[in-house]
Order: structure tokens, then sequence, then C-alpha cells
């Protein structure tokens, strides 16, 4: 069953007639492992209900900060059409899609669960984690939705927090630890490598010519780690390669304007592509983007990388793996 997506919850109204909805509300940027506990708990309940109901989740676009406070938005882990694959997968039949404007922001704490969860998505249960905050001004919390739940008719539960060696998982620990060029921390927290998703973009054809032959990144997202090589893998047109990648600006063979490119050397890819869909997966990051005295020592240094990068997933042991 594919993902029903609305814009409005008359929409959902309309679309889902008198069936009750197990419910939550996050941007869930990231579907990290604290994401997926609450929204494969959702899908448990709705499943779990009797009647069955409607597993769904509310979710925002723009996230709420590029209204309220841009200049302290944070970069998304992820697009709103990767967000809505993820609920699919995780067991959710409905999403709806809240467009965040000032009307929105504006409306309480009670009149965004009567109008909205109650009133026309018709919520038996609603399921969030324990800092949860909502309505005007962020002035509703777990408490008050728990007290509008006896008032209103639906249960709420309050999902713990998912921890990993102590950590709270977080939107914000991953993005601090891409921004840091830690991928492997991030893929921890994330419960799955970091990945980039976007078009293949024509090069220059340099490091064909003089280096290593590259495929250039197009990256939907807006979090990209932080400059250097890493080791990758990379899924192009349904098949996946190990690889090695440079984030950065190329200052060695660069001469004008810099400008910030994704390259990704695949390991026993002979092909010549110049479009297309292209995924890289991180792992881990091998060093420092910098700056060489000559395209010889530069080529000297690539191949060193291409060979730690063999050499992690010889240690890894692990066959080329498909991915989504």
């Amino acid at each position: 069953m594919s993902l029903r997506i609305c814009g409005t919850p008359a929409e959902w109204a309309q679309a889902l007639p008198d069936r009750a909805s197990v419910l939550t509300v996050g941007i869930y940027d990231g579907l990290h492992l604290g994401h997926q506990q609450i929204l494969r708990r959702v899908a448990e309940r709705a499943r779990q209900a009797s009647p069955a109901a409607v597993a769904g989740a509310i979710t925002f676009d723009p996230h709420p900060s590029r209204v309220l406070r841009p200049e302290q938005a944070p970069p998304l882990i992820a697009t709103l059409e990767q967000r809505l694959a993820g609920f699919e997968k995780l067991g959710l039949e409905a999403a709806l899609v809240l467009p965040f404007d000032r009307a929105l922001s504006q409306l309480s704490p009670e009149e965004f669960v009567r109008s909205i969860l109650v009133e026309h998505l018709r919520a038996c249960a609603v399921l969030v984690g324990e800092n949860f905050r909502f309505g005007h001004k962020q002035a509703g919390n777990v408490h008050l939705l728990e007290g509008l739940g006896r008032q209103l008719g639906f249960v709420v539960e309050i999902v713990p927090p998912v921890k990993v060696n102590g950590e709270i998982v977080s939107s914000t620990a991953i993005r601090q630890a891409v921004r840091d060029g830690d991928v492997a921390r991030a893929a921890v927290l994330l419960g799955r490598p970091f990945a980039l998703t976007g078009e293949i973009q024509p090069g220059a054809g340099r490091g064909r010519a003089v280096l290593f032959p590259t495929l250039n990144v197009a990256p939907v997202q807006e979090l990209l780690p932080k400059t250097g090589v890493y080791v990758t893998e990379t899924r192009i047109a349904d098949k996946c390669y190990r690889s090695a990648t440079n984030v950065g600006f190329r200052p060695t063979v660069e001469t004008g304007q810099p400008r910030l490119t994704v390259e990704s050397h695949l390991f026993d890819f002979q092909e010549q592509v110049s479009s297309g869909e292209i995924k890289v997966r991180f792992h881990t990051r091998l060093r420092d983007e910098r700056k060489f005295d000559s395209v010889d020592a530069l080529r000297a240094q690539i191949a060193s990388d291409l060979a730690a990068a063999r050499e992690y997933f010889r240690k890894l042991g692990e066959p080329v793996r498909v991915f989504d």
C-alpha cells in the first residue's frame, strides 16, 4: 500500500472518511533511530486498534524555523520527499503535510488539537517524544497534550528517547556529526550511513584525463559533510559500487571562483555517464582536503586514498550491498 499524502486536514477527512487514526506530529528530519521507534509504534498501534485505524503522521513544510527564525534554521538532513518515503517504509498509511506559515504558527495548542487532530483526523491515539512542543510559541507540551486527550477522547503515548552509547539520538546531534565530518558517528545515530542523493552533473573531464575518473554529484540535501575525503558506497542505475568521495573545492586543480563539489570515484566501474540519479553513502572520513604542490603529488595522494578505502572494505568483509 502506497502512502496517501494529504495537503489539508479537510483532504484527509474526505480521503479517509469514518476512520479513526493513530498519529504522530513532527518534522522527522533524518528519520533517525528515535524517529523510527515512534513511527513503528504508530503503525503497530494502528494495526492493533479494533477496527484497524489509520497509521499517520502530521509533518510540516517548510521547517517552522524557516518562517519564524530564518537566521537560525538548520540545514535539513533529508528532503520532504525522502521523509515521506521513509514514512511509507516504516508502515504508515497516510501523511498530512501542512504548509507552515504565520497563520498556522498562530494556532494555540488547544486549537491545533481540536481542529486538526480531533475534528478532521479523528485521532484515537497520539504518540510523541517526551520533549514534544506544539502550538503558538510552542506553548503546548506533553502534559497539556495528555490533558486534552482525556478531555477530547484520545490516548497519548509518550515514547522514550533512544540512546546510543549514553547519547540521546537527535537530529541536532546528527547535523553536528556530519558538519564535523564524523560520518561514522552519524551512521550510528541514524541507524544507517548518512547519504547524499541527487543528479549526476557533467564535469570538466579533468579527473578522467589527468587524475582518476569521478562522477560529480549535485546533492538535493542541504546538509553536507565537512570538506575532505571519505570512504563511501555509490548507487547508480540500481547498482551499488564501493567508492571514495571528495567533498571540497579542489584547490590543487581549480583556478577560478571556488565552488564546492562532491565527486565519487567508483571501484570497478568503467562506464561513462553524465546524467541520472546517484546516491552516495558515507562510511568514514579519511583526511582533510588540502592543496598539493603539483598534480603528480595530488595523484599520488588519491592513489593512497583509494587504497585506504579498499582496505576499509576488505576489513569490513561484507559484500557490496544494494541499498535504497
